[in-house]
């Protein structure tokens, strides 16, 4: 698992003096600020805060006006994966799982992981079947509990066979 991951993306502007908007895709500013520079140096973090709102305003040395914030509108904010901290058993980070091929404890190959949502209890697993049906559903959700999702690895995802049926 060596593909850089994704903390924030830029979403647009703050103000006139070239500070962005961030969506974050971690654990918060916190988690963010450990960080000083992104994709691969490219981006470096002068300042940060928190927006009040579960994103956060940043002041990267790259953008001085509200044009150059602008431009980097959809940017996205990647760290390598060994910048980040160990995982404990059962954790992961979406990036490890996005991609992913699903298949059943039964063997029986369903899909791939498209994303990973969070509507406060529990992770949920996106899944694109596959092939994709003409009628009916092209995604199904399984939640990430031990129940439904049995194992994963850099290789693929085991869901158990009853949360892969329509």
């Amino acid at each position: 698992m060596t593909k850089p991951v994704t903390l924030a993306a830029i979403i647009g502007a703050h103000g006139v003096a070239g500070e962005v908007r961030l969506k974050l895709f971690g654990e918060g500013v916190a988690m963010l600020a450990k960080h000083k520079s992104f994709n691969d140096g490219a981006l470096t973090l002068v300042k940060l805060r928190d927006d009040g709102k579960g994103g956060a305003i940043a002041r990267l040395a790259e953008s001085s006006s509200r044009g150059d914030a602008e431009r980097l509108r959809g940017t996205a904010l990647t760290v390598p994966r060994e910048a980040l901290p160990p995982l404990a058993e059962g954790e992961f980070y979406h990036a490890d799982l996005l991609g992913l091929p699903v298949v059943t404890d039964a063997g029986e190959s369903v899909g791939t992981v498209l994303a990973i949502e969070n509507f406060g209890a529990t992770d949920i697993i996106e899944i694109t079947r596959v092939p994709v049906p003409e009628k009916g559903p092209k995604t199904f959700m399984v939640p990430m509990i031990p129940t439904a999702v049995i194992e994963w690895d850099e290789l693929r995802l085991v869901i158990a066979a009853g949360f892969a049926e329509d």
